[in-house]
């Protein structure tokens, strides 16, 4: 199947109309449970965590760190562990919203066998889901490039603010990979630290725009996806193909895929449901439903969701 579109696979045919009528249809699928979820960005909004490209994105205005730039250049690593030590503290404080925490309840009542995440802020563990792999890796860990030392982000926040006392500034906008707008005069006198073990080059345990995703997670979220019931994506433009690869295996493989995202993405084409609404009222709407229908799932009342 190309990767531009086609027609949307298994035996859910393709749903448009008012939201609630599709979140009807939506739980009905999901209470069948064997539910793979695949989120993005998009999901953690709501905590506070703008996303690249959707209605808060800043893909327009800002090009992410890429692998090769930062192992290639000090100026380059400067810069980001200068804008990356501010921005830090935004996803640090962040809290799971009532998306992360529908998507629990799903898992709780034992419809959601895993999660598969693009996002790098380790809200969907703190909102108590499991079975989660984390496709891109996660912002509160450190990895020495040079020995794999690996070790919490905390402390590498305590090493830089030794090394740089006095350090402050006005954040601007907070990017889903933790950097931010800084002016080039603030960053620099910045001082990065190396590895405390082997003085090697430090970076943060997230995969990078132009790094490969370790094969062995690859695999294991195929897995995930050969076995699934169906695939929910929630959150993700599906813009890149790190996360859009497993909406083409499930479509090959003809397994239904419902998305649920604000605005359009690459995957509409594969899609047997879509659901254009803020997850932060659709997934506990969704949750709702579910616990109504399914014996011992745990309730939660859910804002309502407008038509």
């Amino acid at each position: 199947m190309s990767d531009g579109g086609g027609s949307p696979s298994g035996r859910w045919p393709r749903q448009h109309g008012r939201v609630t009528e599709t979140i009807d249809v939506l739980a009905g699928l999901v209470a069948a449970g064997g539910v793979v979820v695949l989120s993005g960005a998009g999901l953690s909004t709501e905590s506070g965590i703008p996303d690249y490209r959707g209605p808060t994105g800043v893909a327009r205005r800002h090009t992410p760190m890429t692998y090769q730039t930062f192992t290639r250049s000090a100026v380059a690593r400067r810069r980001y562990w200068a804008r990356s030590h501010l921005g830090w503290r935004t996803i640090a404080r962040a809290a799971p919203n009532d998306g992360h925490r529908a998507v629990a309840r799903l898992q709780g009542a034992g419809l959601v066998d895993g999660v598969i995440t693009q996002n790098v802020d380790g809200l969907h563990t703190a909102a108590g889901s499991r079975q989660v792999v984390e496709l891109h890796g996660r912002l509160d860990g450190v990895v020495c490039l040079d020995c794999g030392d690996r070790t919490a982000r905390g402390d590498l926040d305590r090493r830089l603010a030794a090394a740089n006392p006095g350090f402050d500034a006005t954040v601007g906008t907070v990017r889903p990979d933790g950097d931010v707008e800084l002016d080039d005069d603030r960053v620099a006198g910045f001082r990065p630290v190396d590895c405390g073990p082997c003085g090697g080059m430090l970076k943060p345990d997230v995969v990078f725009f132009g790094e490969t995703v370790p094969a062995d997670r690859v695999s294991r979220c195929f897995t995930m996806v050969d076995q699934a019931r169906s695939l929910l994506v929630v959150g993700s433009s599906l813009t890149v193909l790190s996360g859009r690869r497993f909406v083409l295996r499930a479509a090959r493989r003809g397994i239904p895929v419902v998305i649920a995202n604000q605005g359009v993405t690459r995957g509409d084409g594969y899609a047997a449901l879509r659901v254009d609404a803020p997850l932060g009222r659709v997934l506990p709407a969704l949750a709702d439903r579910v616990a109504a229908a399914v014996p011992g799932a745990p309730a939660a009342t859910a804002t309502p969701v407008a038509s």
